[in-house]
């Protein structure tokens, strides 16, 4: 078990937007050698499609230009 110290420390650690930015890259690089696995062992190359769309309540204004 690690000190408390060391758990406060790597808890702001995971708060810092650099972490943020390494698990973007992390995840990024983990997806592409998938992907890459996938094409090799013969699967269709995945078509590029929208994954979330926000939607508005009727009657909102939107301020999106």
């Amino acid at each position: 078990m690690m000190s408390n110290e060391f758990e406060e420390a790597f808890s702001e650690f995971l708060d810092r937007q650099a972490y943020d930015e390494a698990e973007s890259a992390l995840f990024d690089v983990v997806r592409a050698a998938f992907l890459a696995g996938w094409k090799a062992a013969g699967g269709p190359t995945p078509i590029p499609r929208r994954i979330l769309q926000l939607l508005e309540r009727e009657g909102e204004v939107s301020d999106r230009t």
